[in-house]
């Protein structure tokens, strides 16, 4: 079984978001996975069963339904156009010219009036809602997201325990926090972009976007949106592969 470690949304290495790819010949047991996941100790392992076209990911304690920066670090592996069957639908995803373009469901925010301050404090917030998995906040300014420090155990035990913050900036900056899937700061995040898409296209009248996730590692996300689909665009770089022998 081939492995490999990716650093995605990024042009070079020991940036973005690290993600690890497994390739399977056939579907493998979950528990395997998530052990595989743990052992792995990235925010996201990604499996994909080349006789079923599926893939699944698991962050070191939990599987989630969708996962961007790991989609994007198995079609860099991989190459060409590809086509997986997910927990989210079908994901159509293609690397080309040095980059990856994929095609993900648009998940725009809800309003909502969840009392963000406890784990905010002293932060002013200008907007919140919720996607199908993340609650979502919007803040005054670019330089508030950059130095944000939440706290993040009162973020665990809310709903599922997933904060994403943003700011206009160029286009705009995010930074997205999941301590409730074992995540306290993910470097990356490629379906945060489908919350974030949707919101900054209609708050800004354009399509095409370009949003930095101003983590410690941080990274690039090029988003266009289109209808009730967001294409995901980003760099990666192999810095590691082997094989698993378990």
């Amino acid at each position: 079984m081939r492995f490999f470690i990716v650093d995605a949304f990024s042009d070079r290495a020991f940036a973005g978001n690290s993600a690890g790819v497994v390739l399977l010949d056939e579907p493998a047991d979950e528990t395997w996975m998530q052990a595989v996941a743990a052992e792995m100790k990235h925010a996201e392992t990604a499996f994909f069963v080349s006789s079923t076209k599926s893939l699944r990911w698991f962050t070191p304690a939990v599987e989630v339904a969708l996962c961007g920066h790991a989609t994007l670090a198995v079609t860099h592996v991989l190459g060409g156009e590809q086509t997986y069957v997910t927990k989210s639908g079908e994901l159509r995803a293609k690397a080309e010219n040095g980059w990856v373009e994929m095609d993900f469901p648009s998940d725009p925010p809800q309003p909502t009036d969840d009392d963000l301050s406890e784990i905010l404090p002293g932060v002013e917030i200008e907007y919140t809602g919720r996607g199908v998995e993340n609650l979502f906040a919007v803040l005054k300014d670019a330089e508030t997201v950059r130095t944000l420090e939440p706290d993040l155990e009162k973020l665990k035990h809310t709903w599922t325990g997933r904060l994403l913050v943003t700011a206009e900036d160029t286009d705009y900056v995010s930074r997205f926090f999941a301590p409730g899937v074992g995540i306290d700061e993910d470097p990356v995040t490629g379906s945060a972009h489908c919350l974030l898409s949707p919101y900054w296209s209609a708050k800004l009248g354009k399509t095409d976007l370009t949003g930095e996730q101003a983590s410690a590692r941080g990274g690039i996300v090029r988003t266009r949106q289109d209808g009730d689909r967001v294409h995901l665009a980003g760099q990666a770089v192999t810095v590691l592969s082997g094989e698993l022998h378990v």
